[in-house]
């Protein structure tokens, strides 16, 4: 902890919003030439006015938010080319987690994170939206955590709410090729402008590299972890009248991953060297896979008339994930061998209104909608097995095809009350209703948020929030447990309990506090107390999750933010201490081996993504010149360690008893812009991750709800040629 501390001191000070460094204008971002179609001064305005109202339809009054602006992801570690879900990592209180399903931990959170794109929820799909979605498309985002206001509901760890790149403002376009280490190449573009009335944004990348996943062991180089990412974005906007517009977004992308592969694995003990598979099986070769494809589209239509504001959309998304075994290979090593097909389909309707009452209220109100429907086909060969768990004959497969529904109702009420000019009170509630195949329930959630601005430098936040969170119906197991007994998969436990809805209490306060120099610092502190706490986790071979409760759950931490500007620099550091613990599961106890079901049911336990200390600082700096520009950029991220199994001193195993070692990750990036012409800018840009190729485990394969060892990247070196025109 120290060695890291003295390596992040030299980045400055503190963070909180790395959003306030906006550098100056770079050479690309010049007027359009007079050659190019003129947008209308009132379209322009219009469109203006009306991205200003539908923000103060849904403003985060009360909780902790963190921006990051189109600036800050350039000057990141990797730029556009960067997961979506490490541009998040630089937030406070985010922890990292597994690559493979764009993972991150919020506030001693598993998931639980809501995605939003302009002001539209994005319903769930079965890989997560980290891995999904690309930065360039972003405008601007924020990530708003602790007591939210009515209108967020269901997902509440943290809102990402993401503000897209509009053609009236950013007309103009690029052209990208991405490439380096671990067989990389990355081409992109993306397009925006406007005509009039109606403005666009398109954006699109095809990636390939031999990092997909992770590597689970130590070497600089995986085994078996090539994959191919296609994405696409693409956001029109009509505006209507002076009032209203018309907005359609879409989204697909389409991917490939192998799964890792570890060198001189033993034969498993289940069948354990079985006379059906004559010979021995290299671990090295073995050719596990997993193809996902994510779909969704939005329509919106948005009215600003006066005092009253209001956003419809209605929205569709189809999700799909399907692994495919080695089977030979997991017969030989696992005694199971399981092809899992699962897609996901959902489509809602949303809508959020405002009001100015008055001179001292806003009062706001709205609903959501959700249909989903989830299919689930799997083919699992197994082995007979006797009493001793040896093969009795030869494999076979057994199949399940399973149909489960689920439907999601929230409608909330609030009023923001200026109570005095220095003292502002959104208080409210919102009702949730969930009915699915396996469970019915709802709630009444009353939200309360006081911002006090004591001083012009000085603002104190406090609020409660009572939270009502369904189990993400994607990683609801389908399984039925009897159909597996006496094979190489049976369980030995065979009750199921359906997973249920967890009901939360949240408390937050806060402080930011603005100094001289450009310094600002933030203090944040929460806890949450909750019943049927849920969590996920990967009990198979498969990339899916799978959700269960514990019955109670406590969650607490603190989060220490600042940030640092003058000039042309900027600099950022956060740290966060969490803590996230659960006592006894109450549903899908089939996943659990019996000797920690027994111990969980009387003892609490770290849940298995919990992170005591996380960290993430960075800097960087812009040298202007007359017909160019040159950025250096610097950040780091620093965590204390994930949960894994630990022993006593009777050698009784304790569920997620201890952590993987700590760790730290340097990277830094230098980009120089020339300016060709008016409108085109050359820019040419190199990356190096992990700089000092620090070997680091995210798992070491034990844990709860943890299939394998993950460690994360090595030493890679980047390089990037674009065009902007």
């Amino acid at each position: 902890m120290k060695t890291t501390f003295c390596i992040l001191f030299p980045f400055l000070i503190i963070n909180a919003s790395f959003a306030q460094a906006k550098p100056d204008t770079n050479p690309s971002d010049t007027p359009a030439s007079t050659d190019e179609p003129v947008v209308k001064l009132e379209e322009f305005v219009i469109s203006d006015q009306l991205d200003r109202a539908r923000e103060s339809i849904m403003p985060s009054l009360g909780a902790s938010t963190f921006t990051i602006d189109r600036a800050q992801i350039e000057l990141g570690a990797l730029g556009d080319n960067a997961p979506f879900s490490q541009v998040i990592l630089r937030a406070p209180g985010v922890a990292q987690d597994s690559a493979a399903n764009g993972d991150l931990h919020v506030r001693g959170e598993h998931a639980n994170l809501q995605y939003r794109i302009n002001n539209v929820l994005l319903p769930e799909g079965l890989s997560g939206f980290g891995l999904e979605l690309d930065p360039r498309f972003v405008g601007n985002m924020q990530l708003i955590t602790g007591s939210l206001p009515a209108q967020y509901g269901f997902r509440t760890a943290g809102i990402v709410d993401i503000k897209t790149k509009s053609g009236q403002f950013d007309n103009g376009g690029e052209v990208e090729l991405y490439g380096g280490s671990y067989d990389t190449v990355r081409t992109s573009f993306e397009r925006a402008g406007a005509d009039g009335k109606m403005s666009y944004f398109v954006d699109g990348s095809y990636d390939h590299n031999g990092i997909g996943i992770e590597n689970p062991t130590a070497s600089a180089t995986p085994l078996h972890d090539v994959s191919d990412q296609g994405k696409a974005f693409t956001y029109l906007s009509y505006i209507l009248d002076s009032t209203s517009r018309l907005s359609v977004m879409g989204s697909a992308s389409d991917s490939t991953f192998q799964i890792p592969n570890t060198a001189g694995l033993p034969a498993g003990t289940s069948p354990n060297g079985n006379p059906w598979l004559a010979g021995s099986f290299d671990s090295a070769i073995l050719h596990e896979r997993q193809d996902e494809q994510n779909y969704y589209g939005v329509v919106a239509y948005q009215k600003a008339a006066g005092d009253l504001n209001f956003q419809m959309a209605g929205y569709g998304r189809y999700s799909g994930a399907h692994f495919i075994p080695d089977t030979t290979g997991d017969l030989y090593f696992n005694g199971v061998a399981s092809d899992v097909d699962r897609t996901i389909s959902s489509v809602g309707l949303q809508g959020d209104g405002s009001d100015q009452v008055g001179d001292h209220h806003v009062v706001r109100a709205g609903f959501m909608l959700l249909a989903e429907t989830l299919r689930s086909a799997s083919t699992t060969t197994v082995f007979p097995v006797d009493s001793d768990g040896n093969p009795t004959g030869p494999a076979y497969p057994i199949a399940e095809n399973d149909r489960l529904h689920a439907s999601f109702l929230g409608a909330y009420l609030q009023d923001e009350w200026k109570v005095a000019p220095t003292l502002t009170l959104n208080y409210g509630a919102r009702f949730d209703a969930y009915s699915s195949s396996f469970d019915n329930e709802g709630q009444i959630s009353p939200r309360v948020n006081f911002i006090y601005q004591m001083t012009p430098a000085t603002t104190i936040h406090a609020g409660y929030a009572r939270y009502f969170t369904p189990p993400p119906l994607e990683f609801v197991s389908a399984t039925t447990v009897a159909l597996f007994n006496g094979t190489s998969n049976a369980s030995p436990v065979a009750q199921d309990d359906p997973v249920k809805a967890e009901r939360s209490n949240y408390l937050d306060v806060g402080i930011t506090q603005k100094l001289p120099h450009g310094i600002q610092i933030g203090l944040d502190s929460y806890y949450k107390s909750a019943r049927n706490q849920l969590d996920d986790g990967l009990f198979g071979q498969s990339l899916i999750l799978s959700a269960f409760n514990y019955r109670e759950g406590r969650v607490y931490g603190v989060e220490f933010s600042g940030s640092y500007t003058s000039g042309d620099f900027t600099s950022y550091l956060n740290v966060a201490r969490s803590n996230a613990q659960g006592q006894d599961w109450t549903s899908a106890q089939f996943l659990f081996d019996p000797a920690d079901l027994a111990y969980v049911r009387n003892h609490w336990i770290f849940l298995d993504h919990d992170q005591q200390f996380s960290a993430s600082a960075g800097a960087a700096y812009t040298w202007k010149h007359s017909r160019a520009s040159t950025q250096l950029a610097i950040d780091a991220i620093y965590g204390s360690g994930l949960r894994n199994d630990a022993t006593d001193s009777l050698g009784n195993t304790i569920p997620n008893g201890g952590s993987v070692p700590s760790y730290y990750s340097i990277n830094i990036g230098v980009e120089e812009s020339f300016r060709l012409s008016l409108r085109k800018t050359l820019k040419v840009r190199l990356d190096v991750v992990n700089i000092t190729d620090q070997v680091y485990e995210l798992r070491d394969g034990s844990g709860v709800g943890v299939n394998a060892a993950q460690y994360g990247m090595r030493r890679g070196i980047f390089g990037t040629l674009g065009l902007a025109f």
